[in-house]
């Protein structure tokens, strides 16, 4: 019982803290940083599900977190589409301040 909570309070800390690292890192695609934020999203909605099942309240706040973090994703992925069409690719290098 006591191995159960422990691994559900340090499996999510884990995922933020991974999420955060591939996000500092040196990652050459957009596509790459954007499905590290949803991990790291993951991991957070992950968290507030066990503390807010340990306390034994509602979960409006979690669900409303949830529907923040879709629409989050739907507009990284339609960011992602418009830049992949107008530059042709998802690369940081080819960038420019003064192309956008």
């Amino acid at each position: 019982m006591v191995i159960l909570k422990l691994s559900s309070v340090f499996i999510p800390v884990i995922m933020v803290f991974c999420g955060l690292w591939v996000f500092t890192s040196k990652c050459k695609h957009l596509l790459n940083t954007l499905l590290s934020l949803e991990f790291i999203m993951l991991g957070i909605f992950f968290v507030m599900g066990v503390s807010i099942s340990y306390l034994g309240q509602e979960v409006y706040f979690v669900l409303f977190f949830l529907s923040m973090v879709a629409c989050e994703g739907a507009l990284g992925l339609s960011l992602l589409v418009s830049i992949v069409r107008t530059h042709g690719n998802d690369y940081y290098n080819s960038f420019s301040i003064l192309q956008c």
